[in-house]
């Protein structure tokens, strides 16, 4: 053996030293801008990926339905979404699981100069509503108006549905008295000056359920799941390492700053503060009553079409996991 030879091999030892047997593939779907995009980004810049011995396989996906029928077909292993679309697959007979992700949820905007302050001074405004009109946030939130303040949404404002982007566009030309968006966008509009009336976890708070919730998860087939749990686990250990680099390493987050699409630091920076400020901490026994109790009101207010069938959450839509 050459002398070249053995400097090479000994450059390349630190590279197997570090490298984990592997566990297996995920093929995950992700929205381009997408907070999990932002992780696997974080995922391949920290190694977390060969630490672990994963290998990822990432498809880009043109919107959230994309990934539910990339799901069903296969395609995909693992996708970002709600409960309520676990639940109601699990009556219609299919195996989807759901992990806890984030428990940030929407938000209702309005410019700052508004005389709204309050669910109330809703009636008879102009109401932007990114989701359609079986979007859990929207369904809430009418719940919370008729306990609050005795308002129909429905009839005594003028909901507007529409994608964010249009919404958007309508609230800063004065079309819109208020616009309840996803979490993100309500992040941006917030850093450009409108005003937060109220949130998700004030309109939990106003129903009566004070824990934080998540609103998003990992969802995979329960047979893929019990199959590939080396492959899942590993995903899940490097997920998790890179959200706390990323809340809590400077160098770590300005390497995924360009996915969020805002040049400006000040939004970044509320993105950043948003998103971390969604990180689960607590999932247990007490979380899962406070979504039974979520889903009664969702089952009650939004009907069958939304919920499925049944008005009871199914219990074995939650994989077993401990924070």
């Amino acid at each position: 053996m050459t002398r070249m030879t053995i400097l090479a091999l000994a450059a390349l030892l630190p590279l197997f030293a570090n490298a984990a047997p592997s566990t297996g593939t995920v093929k995950i779907g992700v929205l381009a801008f997408g907070t999990v995009n932002w992780e696997l980004e974080a995922i391949r810049n920290e190694g977390l990926d060969k630490k672990y011995g994963l290998t990822l396989e990432v498809q880009t996906l043109a919107g959230p339905d994309a990934g539910k029928i990339g799901l069903q077909a296969d395609s995909l292993d693992l996708i970002a979404t709600d409960w309520i679309w676990v639940a109601s697959q699990d009556q219609a007979g299919a195996d989807y699981r759901f992990i806890p992700y984030s428990t940030q949820a929407g938000a209702l905007m309005a410019p700052a100069n508004t005389a709204i302050r309050k669910v109330a001074d809703l009636k008879g405004k102009k109401i932007g509503v990114v989701g359609g009109p079986l979007d859990k946030n929207w369904i809430l939130l009418k719940a919370y108006a008729k306990k609050e303040a005795g308002l129909d949404l429905e009839k005594d404002a003028e909901p507007v549905f529409a994608a964010p982007p249009l919404l958007n566009q309508q609230l800063a030309e004065g079309k819109l008295d208020a616009l309840l968006n996803f979490w993100h966008y309500a992040a941006q509009l917030e850093a450009e000056g409108y005003r937060r009336v109220l949130d998700g976890r004030d309109v939990l708070k106003g129903l009566g359920i004070n824990e934080p919730l998540p609103n998003l998860g990992l969802v995979f087939k329960q047979s893929w799941g019990a199959a590939n749990g080396p492959a899942l686990d590993a995903f899940l250990k490097a997920s998790a390492e890179a959200r706390e680099s990323l809340c809590k390493n400077d160098a770590a987050w300005g390497k995924v700053a360009p996915l969020t699409q805002e040049k400006d630091p000040k939004q970044q920076a509320t993105l950043r503060k948003e998103y971390c400020g969604g990180l689960v901490n607590r999932w247990g026994g007490q979380e899962k009553q406070a979504m039974a109790k979520i889903y009664a009101i969702l089952r009650q207010t939004g009907g069958a079409e939304l919920t499925g069938k049944s008005g009871t959450l199914p219990e074995d839509i939650f994989w077993p996991y401990k924070k």
